[in-house]
């Protein structure tokens, strides 16, 4: 069977703080990705690890004096090694990166009056690099990295100072690299604001008197990325029409629990406000109606003006994208949980699991995509999907990853489907197209990747690339597009 669409963009994705490296170099600072550090005894099934950090256990990397292993400050060394990376990923016949910018190379305290001129060339010789090698980019204007002087001196995104901070940063890069650059997300996974505060927003618990107080704080900084990502988009139209403005959700389908009406409502109500509220607010441009009755029984409150309402209302996003790593199940008493990337779900008896709890549903991304078409018909595209599995090099310097052919094939057919129901789905980015270090649980030897990179958990190894059994084979499917 041949996969159905002919203009269709394959690639990668990775972000800065997980690939880069060269975390001080040419005056760069701290991102909070960098500040926080490898836990040895790391339970793989927890969604705890991205909240279980103080602003004072942050503060402690600085000096180091526990000595402890920061995996983000090395990442896999792409500052260095990305002509070697971006034309491995040209071999295996991509056409499309999704990377991010560093905003503390940009701006390495947030507030300087001009841009750093390092960090704006290096950014410039990557896309150029891409260009060279057939390849449009995705930009990730922020991917979980607010710089640490920004949190210290402002108290993250619940200030709305950080909003002119981050229009500045985007207004220069968005001039410097309108020529470069075609497709644009100001914001990674933005749901994630809520989820994991430190990590989207760069707030910390310890900054407020209460847990009200600091959920209002969350909130409130979600709404602060929503007006802040609506200006963008506004002032993109006044910078190039080349320019086009998306969002990114990690997206979170769930299916009830069983057929129970109880169920049916609390899997309803959980896809509306860990889900679709998101997607609402960017596409229609106004907090729906369930949202309010949640807020109004949830205690919660947080600032809007009129301006920055008609501001959100006015500049909506012209594509989707979303991360689809697996689906979980609702019910109203959750009594077996599974694992997963941000929130935990309910187990699915019909779907395997990996070792980190992630339930394998290809099928549910087929869902997914009809869902998301019916509900907001704007053209679609997969920014993050792949599968992290614990991998070594054998005698040939490879890696024989049967079970990442059957995931991405496997996906890649229900993304076929979908096309053939009439969804518009224009790409897909796949997480990811070399190994990096991981988000969540801050480990190298949870790989994603098509290549290999020779660094265990404590950067021990040469860093070297391999192509794994996974990148030939999607090599070939570029070629045949046959599924």
């Amino acid at each position: 069977m041949k996969f159905e669409k002919k203009d269709f963009l394959w690639g990668g994705a990775t972000s800065a703080s997980q690939v880069e490296g060269a975390f001080d170099a040419e005056g760069k600072s701290l991102t909070i990705a960098e500040m926080r550090p490898f836990n040895p005894n790391l339970d793989r099934k927890s969604v705890d690890e991205l909240n279980k950090y103080t602003r004072s256990d942050y503060e402690k990397s600085i000096d180091n004096k526990d000595n402890l292993h920061y995996p983000k400050r090395i990442g896999i060394d792409f500052y260095h090694r990305y002509k070697e990376d971006i034309a491995l990923f040209k071999e295996a016949g991509m056409n499309i990166y999704r990377m991010s910018i560093a905003w503390s190379r940009i701006f390495p305290n947030g507030d300087e009056a001009e841009p750093n001129a390092a960090g704006i060339k290096f950014y410039k010789d990557v896309f150029e690099e891409c260009k060279k090698n057939g390849m449009e980019v995705m930009l990730t204007i922020q991917h979980y990295d607010v710089p640490y002087p920004i949190t210290k001196k402002y108290g993250g995104w619940s200030n709305k100072k950080v909003i002119d901070l981050y229009i500045k940063f985007a207004t220069v890069i968005m001039k410097e690299y309108k020529d470069l650059v075609k497709y644009w997300l100001p914001f990674n996974e933005i749901n994630v604001a809520t989820l994991a505060p430190t990590t989207g927003l760069g707030i910390f618990r310890e900054d407020f008197s209460s847990e009200e107080d600091y959920v209002n704080a969350s909130w409130q900084g979600l709404h602060n990325q929503f007006y802040a990502q609506a200006k963008v988009i506004e002032i993109a139209k006044t910078i190039s029409s080349n320019i086009k403005m998306g969002c990114m959700v990690a997206n979170m389908t769930t299916y009830s629990s069983d057929c129970n009406p109880v169920n049916i409502w609390e899997n309803l109500a959980t896809q509306q406000m860990q889900r679709y509220f998101y997607y609402d607010v960017m596409v229609k441009g106004d907090y729906p109606s369930y949202s309010k009755r949640y807020f109004k029984e949830n205690n919660i409150k947080f600032e809007t003006t009129p301006e920055e309402m008609e501001v959100i209302k006015n500049n909506n996003i012209q594509y989707i994208t979303f991360s689809y790593y697996m689906t979980s199940t609702i019910s109203k008493e959750l009594k077996d949980a599974a694992g997963g990337n941000l929130m935990l779900g309910g187990k699915n008896p019909f779907l395997k699991a990996t070792e980190w709890g992630w339930q394998i549903d290809p099928i549910g991304l087929r869902i997914t995509l009809n869902e998301l078409w019916d509900r907001y018909q704007l053209p679609l595209f997969i920014s993050e999907n792949g599968i992290g599995v614990v991998e070594t090099l054998n005698e040939n310097n490879t890696v024989e990853d049967d079970y990442r052919i059957e995931y991405l094939s496997k996906h890649f057919e229900q993304m076929n489907e979908a096309i053939k129901d009439g969804v518009d789905v224009f790409g897909y980015t796949m997480w990811t197209p070399i190994d990096v270090v991981s988000l969540s649980t801050n480990e190298m030897s949870k790989r994603y990747g098509l290549i290999f990179v020779d660094y265990d958990d404590y950067h021990k190894g040469t860093g070297n690339r391999f192509k794994k059994k996974s990148f030939e084979w999607f090599k070939n499917f570029m070629k045949t597009k046959e599924l």
